[in-house]
């Protein structure tokens, strides 16, 4: 399983929870990686832990201001970044060209959707990854693959039905080794969670608990 700690812009240490999830990532079979914000993605690349940008534009070197360079998040240390995430929605053209900039800095992708409709409109552009989120279950404790299941398997039809070369993740609510062990049951390849770590008093007690069942 592949789980991605989304820190947001929470007033956590970054580097802190990134090297709880090293640790935690060097005991288990599942894949840790971690989302900062773009100002701390070399200093949590430093750490040895899987780091991913939490969005980058759909543009290339030039004029524009305030926007967030792939190749710049690459060369700080990114393997990968998230993209349409409920809380930094896009046009689908801005996926689109987020995807292909991610792509020309050789970074992974995973596009977020908040339904199964969705996903088969994300997979359809060619990512690495889908993530179902409904948003009314992001930062709840509740995870979807609980209190909707079928969302959950829907995605996975979906996205399999337009390639099925594009992995399906399971977000919003994520939060226990429980809720992991039930996403990948359902079908999913890995979880996107934010909270559940970044906000616990101990976020490597809390990555262990989420690995307990992988």
């Amino acid at each position: 399983m592949f789980i991605l700690i989304n820190l947001k812009a929470y007033p956590r240490d970054p580097v802190a929870i990134a090297e709880a999830a090293a640790d935690v990532d060097a005991e288990t079979d599942a894949t840790i990686a971690v989302a900062p914000q773009t100002a701390d993605l070399a200093a949590v690349a430093e750490t040895g832990v899987e780091t991913w940008a939490q969005h980058v534009s759909p543009v290339g070197h030039g004029s524009h201001t305030g926007s967030s360079l792939a190749e710049r998040a690459a060369e700080a240390g990114a393997a990968g970044t998230l993209l349409n995430h409920s809380e930094r929605r896009l046009k689908l053209a801005d996926i689109d060209g987020s995807l292909a900039a991610a792509e020309r800095a050789g970074l992974d992708t995973v596009v977020c959707a908040n339904n199964p409709d969705q996903v088969a409109a994300a997979a359809a552009l060619g990512p690495d990854a889908v993530a179902v989120e409904p948003p009314e279950l992001i930062g709840t404790g509740t995870p979807v693959s609980q209190a909707d299941p079928d969302v959950v398997e829907d995605a996975v039809a979906a996205a399999r039905a337009v390639d099925d070369a594009v992995d399906v993740y399971c977000g919003a609510g994520i939060s226990t080794g429980e809720d992991v062990a039930a996403a990948r049951d359902l079908g999913s390849t890995g979880v996107l969670l934010a909270s559940g770590v970044a906000k616990a008093d101990d976020p490597a007690a809390a990555l262990r608990d989420l690995v307990t069942d992988v």
